[in-house]
């Protein structure tokens, strides 16, 4: 179809993830006259077709806008920045973080390796995680679905309550747990089935360790070149499931399978947790994995539309600090072990 149809190039600033490149597309399929769009995070580019009449410009802006984003070529990546104020700002994190640790530790709560499957404590780890996800990276796409989602209900609903509007999001976090659940028991199945060694299942929990460093790397945002690293699926899983299009007309039944479906996000965190499900080696403990991921994830994705209003600018940034600086201790937490 696109070898029939005009073309033309835009430069974005700020994507970082295939995350975003879906965030993008979904904003800019809503204005006239755009017929498909090609939207790469890697070169900061979007390609964006039309037929006859070119899409309006101002039109263009605004849905990247809407998206989070702003056109522009983006900033040359240095390995260290170059802002004063981030270091500041890390310091005082890391301050923070360590007396929390220390308070913590002062109470017997220190036990922060993800360990067995089977110990009570790599579980709460595990929450903790989530609770971490739902409030950073899992906010950006799975927040926009969330929305978007709530907003068909209060379109085909507009007498609805408070209470009743929030039933949404309710379903779809339901949903998201329950799916959680079933596909971490298959990635639990598929470790039992080749009876992963000690050796594979050391070597998967430092490869989660890895993976969630680099997240946390990332999230300080003190090493800009890092930004461009992701381990992420193609795009294309997502789109395949629909799971990008909450356009479609709400239910209750629809919200908790868009939750489920989320599983295939493309989400570094998720992924981590995806990997330690299957070095688990049972189908309870990858159930549980990826249940208790999920439930970490819920009062992040049920506050989102309070949240949203608040958590950007410097507060957002400094949050993602603090993010990233108690990812990066329960990294380096679970690669000793």
């Amino acid at each position: 179809m696109s070898h029939n149809l005009n073309k033309f190039t835009l430069p974005i600033k700020g994507m970082h993830c295939r995350s975003c490149e879906l965030l993008v597309e979904e904003e800019l399929d809503k204005v006239h006259n755009v017929k498909k769009t090609d939207v790469n995070y890697k070169t900061g580019k979007v390609e964006i077709f039309y037929a006859a009449e070119k899409p309006s410009l101002n039109k263009i802006e605004e849905a990247i806008t809407a998206a989070g984003y702003e056109v522009g070529e983006a900033d040359k990546k240095s390995l260290f920045s170059q802002n004063p104020k981030d270091y500041k700002e890390l310091g005082f994190t890391v301050l923070f973080v360590l007396g929390a640790y220390w308070l913590l530790q002062g109470l017997g709560l220190t036990s922060l390796n993800i360990g067995a499957a089977s110990n009570p404590s790599s579980f709460g780890v595990v929450v903790m995680i989530g609770l971490v996800a739902g409030f950073s990276t899992c906010m950006a796409l799975v927040g926009g679905l969330t929305l978007g989602m709530a907003t068909k209900h209060a379109e085909k609903h507009p007498e609805a309550t408070t209470s009743q509007k929030f039933r949404p999001h309710l379903f779809f976090n339901l949903g998201r747990i329950a799916g959680y659940a079933f596909f971490g028991a298959i990635l639990g199945g598929v470790g039992s089935v080749f009876q992963l060694s000690s050796t594979v299942m050391g070597f998967l929990t430092i490869l989660v360790g890895l993976v969630m460093l680099i997240i946390g790397l990332q999230l300080i945002e003190i090493f800009p070149a890092l930004s461009s690293w992701k381990l992420t699926l193609p795009k294309g899983v997502s789109k395949l499931f629909g799971i990008n299009k909450h356009q479609k007309e709400y239910s209750h039944k629809n919200s908790m399978m868009l939750g489920a479906m989320t599983f295939f996000l493309p989400c570094g965190f998720t992924q981590a947790m995806q990997l330690y499900a299957v070095s688990t080696g049972s189908l309870s403990g990858g159930a549980l994995t990826m249940a208790f991921f999920a439930l970490g994830t819920a009062p992040g994705l049920l506050s989102i539309g309070g949240l949203t209003s608040v958590m950007k600018g410097r507060t957002a940034k400094r949050f993602f600090k603090f993010a990233g600086v108690v990812v990066i201790f329960l990294s380096l937490f679970n690669l000793r072990m």
